[in-house]
């Protein structure tokens, strides 16, 4: 991994291409009713596991979060609470020494980031939001896991191998 982040061509092709697949991914996750809510898989959390590889993922997660949840149902408090998330957990993936570790960020950031959020949003700050953020943090935490587990990982795994095979040629 690059210790600099330099704003070449290529990283902000790179940034926008992932920035444009996490909103395409998100809204096909909506149509299915998978993206927002106490139980979601998004397709594109998958892509959370990409700053393990590509610093340039960073910036395009956080605007393909925040463009994506323009049409949430939480408002402006997921363009915000959603979206730093995101951000939180595409610096701590790219701080992360090992590929297996990867998809851990996203869904600690986002089970308790997003089950606080979703839980201030079904009860506010009284005496039910704490199980509400109990069981929002589980069911976001849980779909979350599937994602960058079952199709993160394995997604992970094939850019590496990519990578480096493109590297020895």
């Amino acid at each position: 991994m690059e210790t600099t982040t330099k704003f070449s061509t290529r990283f902000l092709v790179r940034a926008g291409v992932i920035g444009a697949l996490y909103v395409a991914l998100t809204y096909l996750a909506g149509l299915m009713n998978l993206a927002y809510g106490p139980v979601q898989f998004r397709f594109s959390e998958a892509l959370t596991v990409l700053p393990f590889l590509f610093p340039e993922a960073i910036p395009g997660l956080f605007v393909g979060c925040v463009v994506s949840n323009i049409i949430s149902p939480y408002g402006v408090l997921d363009l915000v609470v959603g979206s730093a998330a995101t951000l939180i957990a595409a610096f701590w993936t790219y701080k992360c020494r090992k590929a297996y570790f990867a998809p851990l960020p996203p869904v600690i950031a986002n089970a308790l980031l997003v089950g606080a959020m979703i839980a201030w949003c079904e009860t506010g700050f009284g005496a039910g939001f704490v199980p509400a953020f109990a069981y929002n943090a589980l069911t976001v935490g849980a779909g979350e896991l599937v994602v960058c587990y079952a199709l993160g990982l394995p997604l992970l795994r094939v850019l590496e191998k990519n990578l480096a095979a493109s590297r020895k040629e």
